[in-house]
């Protein structure tokens, strides 16, 4: 029996609906062999059997017995690809050959059994599977009603006992026979129900480790894209900054070296610092880098109160850049400290780099009630429509990663401004 795996189209959210897995090689091959089995169990019960004159004189032919055991057995070679054609095939068999006075006792009651088992554990579509099955039970019920009566109006033999008290040991062999038959089927029906819902169970516990598995690979990879990220914009924004001050300050010493060697001198110890500068957040972003989680990150050094050293840089690289503090201090997460000094960084960058010649920068940090405040804004030449580079993007992510909110864009009077509003709730 081939089945497919049902996926809902609409809504998106509902759960999957999952059928039986297709039959496999080993499982066909496995009822052929039950089917074989079962034949060599009814070729022996009918021999003995007729050997025991079960039935006496009305026991069925031995020969018909043999039919009849090959006719009640062979089917389950195909009972899980045929489940439903084969149960009724058995039922019917069963009932002709009890009728017919078949010697065979014990085989035909298994194969009842495994035949209903069967149609609940592999028949997909559950209402069919019902349907069948009560029919099933139904007519193996009217033909022991039949059976009952019959053998109550049948004259009694001189060698049955008498009934004690109300109860003949006809109706009490009957009843038994009932009470047999109920449990019989019974447990056939749930057996075969718990099997089918066993096998739904397994197939979604395989489709969601899958889906799982599918799902490990991608957060890996997005794991890795994040940091690939991360690291590209750690690494901008510490070589940027210092490597462009470095250039400034190269270039400065260049140009004064002859005519003013103390100049030059002062430059050059800008570049020295600077250089010591990187090699330092250099050394800490590598060692943030090869840390596993079992390893105690080292604490940043970087936070608002470096601000104050990173504009005295800027002015000692040649731009002119004031800080003022607005409002009173207060607690501010280390995560956000260092996002907001990188941002702080990055600007007054681009304004050393774009501003062009004569460009002066203001830093302000403000604190709120619930806020602090980062603005950054140079002069410079009017810019009619910028770029959006690395710098601005690694800015981006930065105020995203707080929740912030990041302005940016050029301002009327020339020059540039940089915006970022990070709550502290």
């Amino acid at each position: 029996m081939t089945t497919t795996l049902d996926r809902p189209v609409a809504p998106a959210a509902a759960p999957a609906t999952y059928s039986r897995d297709p039959l496999t090689a080993a499982e066909r091959r496995g009822d052929i062999w039950a089917g074989l089995g079962l034949f060599v169990g009814a070729i022996v019960s009918v021999i003995l059997g007729f050997f025991a004159q079960m039935f006496g004189t009305a026991a069925l032919d031995i020969r018909w017995g043999l039919l009849y055991a090959a006719a009640l057995s062979l089917p389950f070679i195909v009972r899980r690809s045929r489940p439903i054609l084969v149960a009724i095939a058995v039922n019917v068999v069963y009932i002709v050959g009890m009728e017919a006075g078949a010697t065979e006792m014990y085989v035909g009651q298994i194969a009842l059994f495994l035949a209903m088992y069967t149609v609940g554990a592999w028949v997909d579509d559950r209402r069919r599977a019902q349907i069948v099955r009560l029919g099933i039970i139904a007519v193996m019920f009217v033909w022991l009603l039949i059976a009952t009566f019959r053998s109550a109006t049948q004259p009694v033999s001189d060698d049955v006992p008498n009934a004690i008290g109300a109860m003949s040991p006809l109706v009490a062999y009957m009843m038994i026979q009932w009470l047999i038959n109920l449990v019989f089927f019974g447990a056939a029906y749930v057996m075969g129900d718990r099997a089918y819902e066993a096998a739904l169970a397994r197939r979604a516990l395989r489709e969601r480790t899958r889906e799982l598995e599918e799902q490990q690979e991608i957060t890996a990879a997005q794991a890795v894209s994040l940091d690939r990220v991360r690291i590209a914009r750690e690494l901008h924004d510490v070589v940027a900054h210092h490597v462009s001050a470095m250039g400034v300050q190269a270039g400065a010493a260049r140009t004064v070296l002859d005519a003013n060697p103390e100049a030059a001198k002062g430059a050059l110890e800008v570049v020295e610092e600077s250089s010591r500068q990187v090699i330092g957040e250099l050394r800490h972003l590598l060692d943030t880098l090869r840390s596993t989680d079992e390893d105690e990150e080292a604490p940043s050094t970087i936070g608002l109160e470096s601000l104050d050293p990173l504009v005295r840089s800027s002015q000692a690289a040649g731009t002119p850049t004031s800080f003022r503090i607005v409002g009173d201090p207060r607690p501010v997460p280390a995560f956000a400290q260092i996002n907001l000094y990188r941002i702080a960084q990055e600007a007054l960058t681009n304004a050393r780099r774009h501003a062009g010649p004569g460009v002066t920068a203001d830093v302000r940090l403000r604190y709120g009630s619930d806020f602090v405040e980062l603005e950054v804004t140079n002069t410079g030449r009017i810019v009619l429509a910028s770029r959006t580079g690395l710098g601005t993007l690694g800015m981006r992510e930065r105020a995203t990663a707080m929740g912030a909110h990041l302005e940016t864009g050029p301002r009327d009077s020339g020059g540039y401004l940089v915006r970022v509003k990070v709550p502290l709730e």
